[in-house]
């Protein structure tokens, strides 16, 4: 259900839409949905959003807000990602609560993956 005044929606450019689905669809498992040749989006991650042909990325080194997943296993999700073609940028790292990595994607988008104390 779509709450009022929540998150509900992001978007990402990509300069490399097939490239950038591709990655989602084996490190994570996602699906998409085409909507012309510059737009594909993805539902039911936790957030809902798009990715629209660009070239440009989101990065937190140019100021970009940091989409984090959560993950119960961080080495495996690690391996995950880079078995998928993702890039490490900073490897695992503890942090009050938890440890996590950032990633790009193969257009250079910015993530990142935590675990909590423990997981």
């Amino acid at each position: 259900m779509t709450e009022h005044e929540k998150l509900n929606y992001v978007e990402f450019p990509s300069s490399d839409l097939q490239s950038t689905k591709l990655f989602f669809e084996k490190a994570f498992g996602w699906s998409f949905i085409d909507y012309g040749p510059e737009y594909t989006a993805f539902s039911g991650q936790g957030l809902d959003g798009g990715f629209f042909k660009a070239n440009l990325y989101s990065s937190t080194s140019n100021g970009a807000a940091l989409l984090i997943f959560f993950s119960s296993n961080l080495e495996n999700t690690l391996l995950k990602v880079t078995d998928a073609g993702g890039r490490i940028v900073k490897p695992i790292f503890s942090f009050p609560g938890g440890r996590r990595f950032h990633f790009t994607e193969p257009s250079g988008n910015e993530f990142a993956v935590w675990s909590g104390v423990g997981a």
